[in-house]
């Protein structure tokens, strides 16, 4: 009986009372659909029945919502990337179907934090990549898992994509290569669209088109009340440019519509290199970064990789020519690194699934991980000094267990920073007036618990050392990338005080009540 009170569906919203819930909750929004169709006290008395969030949920959507040693529950904490996220154990895990599931489960969840304060937590996973633990899981709450939002529909016109938030970019990409299209995404095929973008988003393509967020046409996004709203240029467009960058602060995102594009199989790989020629390596990618005719196909993963066995380092480089239609193979844009002796290389052509596969290699699921991320001006010094304090950080933890550590180098030029402005703006913070920059991300993977702080520790160092010499060199910048931040960073404030206040603004205006600063406790909050 109770089921049927609270999924029946009215064609208008009924009045919500007896609880300070947000007070737009009967506001269109430009609203597809509201759960306030049944009232607070009907949610009220369901949990009042000495129910748990978890029991009213299952009470609501039945086998949508799984406990610990069942099947649905045991695989979804296995299919989280990192090691500490599998270790959370929530409570319960709800898988909707539906961005209506979503909908009503957001509305019972916000109803029953206000019955039993701080036992309805909740988290949001969309593909679980996040390393550290309680970013998309949480202990003893609710685990929204969004796994069946998959969906991936190019538009007639060919010019969109609407891509669910819990696709792995594998799924979408093998679609759109078999249509002759793309859209900007993720480089590892195993990455979630969900974080991925609502965290800004490096993409191989974004020379050309910006940072991935920008890309994004409108969202559709479950608001703290229920509410399903769009967020775009011309409907709740402050929502929509929070969205770009501010991560899981508005709402759940159930549906992004994505520009589409042509795009065929293009040249690209891996290289290998020897440190014996690290100063040439790191003037080359200064150049690279900083030429004033930057080439818009041009890719490139710097990536410097200790063997702790032995103490010596070796070089990776991801290097991607996105130009199709035919593949340009081995351009002159490229020739100061390929020009060099080479210890291995997989450069072909193929497509753009091909090329996320093979840098998914180097991410397996199943280790203990951390990132830790530095932006700084383009300076081969800078990345010299940030090289060898990455070894001389690294000396006192080389006995660890299964450690792997590594430091990737990525050009963050004006061409991509520039591309916000035309497309809408974004809350990342940067424009040309911050000059060509470099992206350095840190990855430790590691096997045991035991060693977690010390493995902190020695990032911590790191990311000292490298503030240092920044300074010293006056390339220094406070910009994070929120998809690579350590759990002891704070990437939103780097987004610069006009951001952060904005941020906060949406956040107030949709989130009154501050469902996804408190009752969502994963993530990167806004301070």
């Amino acid at each position: 009986m109770l089921r049927s009170v609270l999924v029946s569906l009215a064609a208008t919203a009924a009045t919500v009372t007896g609880l300070a819930l947000d007070p737009r909750a009967t506001t269109p929004y430009d609203s597809t659909w509201h759960p306030s169709t049944y009232t607070v006290a009907q949610v009220q008395s369901l949990l009042s029945q000495k129910l748990t969030c978890c029991t009213a949920l299952s009470v609501v959507f039945g086998s949508k919502v799984s406990y610990p040693n069942s099947t649905t529950y045991d695989a979804s904490l296995a299919s989280y990337w990192s090691i500490q996220e599998e270790e959370v154990t929530p409570t319960c895990v709800f898988t909707p179907s539906t961005k209506e599931d979503v909908s009503l489960a957001v509305f019972v969840l916000n109803v029953g934090a206000k019955v039993f304060p701080g036992k309805c937590n909740f988290a949001i996973r969309s593909g679980g990549h996040t390393p550290f633990a309680g970013a998309a899981n949480i202990e003893e709450g609710i685990t929204v898992d969004l796994k069946n939002l998959n969906t991936v529909i190019v538009s007639a016109d060919r010019t969109t994509v609407n891509i669910g938030p819990a696709n792995r970019w594998q799924n979408v990409y093998s679609q759109l290569d078999a249509q002759g299209l793309s859209t900007s995404g993720g480089r590892v095929a195993t990455v979630g669209a969900g974080g991925l973008i609502t965290g800004g988003g490096i993409s191989f393509f974004s020379p050309r088109y910006g940072f991935v967020c920008d890309n994004v046409l409108s969202f559709e996004v479950v608001l703290a009340s229920g509410q399903i709203v769009s967020a775009n240029a011309t409907s709740n467009p402050d929502l929509w440019r929070a969205l770009r960058g501010g991560s899981n602060n508005f709402g759940i995102v159930t549906n992004f519509k994505m520009r589409a594009f042509a795009q065929g199989e293009f040249w690209g790989g891996y290289i290998g290199l020897t440190v014996d020629s690290l100063q040439t390596q790191l003037q080359a990618f200064e150049d690279f970064t900083g030429s004033p005719n930057y080439d818009p196909y041009a890719s490139l993963i710097y990536s410097l990789v200790l063997d702790p066995a032995s103490g010596t380092w070796s070089v990776a480089c991801s290097i991607e020519y996105t130009k199709s239609n035919p593949a340009v193979v081995n351009p002159p844009y490229f020739q100061n690194f390929t020009s060099l002796p080479q210890t291995f290389s997989t450069l072909r052509v193929s497509s753009l699934t091909d090329k996320t596969v093979e840098l998914a290699y180097s991410n397996p699921i199943g280790f203990r991980q951390l990132f830790a991320t530095g932006t700084y001006g383009n300076s081969a010094k800078q990345m010299r000094a940030i090289y060898q304090a990455g070894n001389s950080t690294v000396q006192s933890i080389r006995n660890v267990p299964g450690l792997q550590w590594s430091l990737s180098y990525q050009p963050e030029p004006t061409i991509i920073t520039s591309k916000a402005a035309t497309n809408g703006g974004n809350s990342l913070g940067l424009d040309i007036s911050d000059g060509n920059l470099v992206n350095v991300l840190l990855t430790a993977t590691w096997n045991n618990t035991a060693d977690d702080a010390r493995v902190n520790a020695a990032a911590k160092a790191l990311f000292s050392q490298a503030g240092a010499s920044a300074k010293k060199l006056g390339v220094t910048n406070p910009y994070l990338y929120l998809n690579y931040a350590a759990p002891w960073q704070d990437p939103i404030s780097g987004y610069g005080a006009a951001n952060v206040a904005a941020l906060k603004a949406a956040s107030a205006k949709y989130d009154p009540s501050g469902v996804f600063q408190k009752q969502v406790p994963g993530g990167f909050k806004l301070k």
